[in-house]
Parts: C-alpha cells; sequence; structure tokens
C-alpha cells in the first residue's frame, strides 16, 4: 500500500477515518492540492482581517483568488513542503550497517535486544506545508527554537521500556516552578542546543539495580514453551 508522510497505508487511513481505500486513495494523492487550498483560504482570511483593520471595507477590498495569485507573484512566494534534516547520513552506510546488525543479534535472545532511538519533539509545531520565499530553501528539524529532543528505548519484544530521556535547553524552565526534575515521569537533561550530545549521553547512566529489575522483568516473561524448547535443545 503507499504511504503518506505520516507512514501510514491507504488501508490504515481509510480504518481509522472509516472511509473506503478508494477515498483514501484519492486524498493522499490530491494531498499537495487540498493542502494548498486550505492555506489559500488561510491567507486570503488573513488579508481580510488586515484590510479591515486599516480601514477597507468588504466593498473596497476583496481578496480574491486572483489577488492573491499576483500577491504571491510581487513577492516571490510559493507554497512547498517542509523537509526535515537533509542528507545526514549515507544511504551506503545505513545499508551496510543493517546488513550487519542482523548478523549480531543472531546470538542474542528477543528480551535481550534493546535499541533506543530518538526523536525531535517541536511542541509548538506548525503545519508541515508553509509559504516561503521562492529562492529559499524549506526545511524543518533541528532550525525549530521549540524543540526537545526525546530518546526512547525498549527491548525488541516490549516487555521491557526505560523510562525516557527529554533534552530541552533550559535546566529548570519557568513551567518547572515548585516541580522536582527528578519526580518526573521523564529524566530531564539540557544543554544550549537541546540535542543528544557526547556530553549529554554520558549523563544516562544505567545502575546495577536497573540491570536487576531488568531481568526479574525479563525472566518473568519467558513462557513454558520457551523453557521446554531449551531443554530439547541440549
Amino acid at each position: 500500500d503507499n504511504q503518506n508522510a505520516h507512514g501510514l497505508s491507504v488501508r490504515e487511513l481509510a480504518d481509522n477515518y472509516k472511509i473506503s481505500k478508494s477515498s483514501a486513495a484519492n486524498i493522499l494523492r490530491r494531498s499537495e492540492e487540498l493542502l494548498a487550498d486550505y492555506s489559500s483560504n488561510c491567507n486570503k482570511e488573513k488579508a481580510r482581517q488586515v484590510a479591515e483593520q486599516l480601514g477597507y471595507t468588504s466593498e473596497t477590498f476583496k481578496a480574491s483568488n486572483g489577488w492573491l495569485k499576483k500577491f504571491r507573484n510581487r513577492y516571490a512566494i510559493s507554497f512547498r513542503t517542509i523537509n526535515g534534516e537533509s542528507a545526514l547520513v549515507d544511504n551506503s552506510t545505513v545499508e551496510e550497517w543493517t546488513q550487519r546488525l542482523s548478523t549480531i543479534l543472531d546470538g542474542f535472545d528477543e528480551n535481550d535486544v534493546f535499541n533506543a532511538d530518538e526523536t525531535g519533539l517541536s511542541y509548538r509545531a506548525t503545519p508541515d506545508h508553509s509559504l516561503v520565499l521562492s529562492k529559499e530553501e524549506c526545511k524543518g528539524g533541528k532550525k525549530s527554537k521549540e524543540r526537545l529532543t526525546v530518546l526512547l528505548c525498549s527491548n525488541l519484544t516490549g516487555t521491557v521500556k526505560l523510562k525516557p530521556v527529554v533534552i530541552g535547553k533550559s535546566q529548570r524552565p519557568r513551567c518547572f516552578k515548585n516541580i522536582t526534575t527528578s519526580k518526573l515521569p521523564v529524566i530531564w537533561l539540557s544543554n544550549r542546543t537541546a540535542w543528544m550530545t557526547s556530553q549529554t549521553a554520558d549523563q544516562i547512566s544505567i545502575t546495577v539495580l536497573d540491570a536487576i529489575k531488568w531481568i526479574d522483568l525479563s525472566w518473568e516473561n519467558v513462557t513454558e514453551k520457551t523453557i521446554k524448547n531449551g531443554f530439547r535443545a541440549l
């Protein structure tokens, strides 16, 4: 199935919104056109509001499609998709590591294989389409000022999920007033960029007590079938 920018297939979109697969596929195919229409309507409404503040009436100023087109052409404004971080990892490197990883994991039980991944959270996110000057590149990601980095980690079976790590720019944001950071449901760290750096990673420590808890939880999730198969292999 075709997938949209959020990774959902046509079938998943149809199920989520209770529509037919053909309707979901048509919406995906026309997404750029539909979003452009939505943006245009918002721009025209905003133009009407500004005109009203300047003393114009609905009779003296009409935010028509023709006016909007001329306005965009005059100031070289175009409607584009905002991309994420560009070309940070070479594709050949990713493919090579994927092949190596499969070989490395062959000797481990699934409960003992952990994966950690970081993602950016723009908690005051703008739409993923924007009006920009035609000659400008349109990229998002690390340029966002109101952004957190989130590190999530769990084992392959999902039976062990570690406390999320959240990285912000301020050690104690104003909203943390009267809050003890150690009692937050996440591990709160900070640096001036709100990115995961080697110095920040060094602050994430795993204790022997953490390891003991993982061992206990993993053992609880070992099924009778797994134990029987272990004896058969002897």
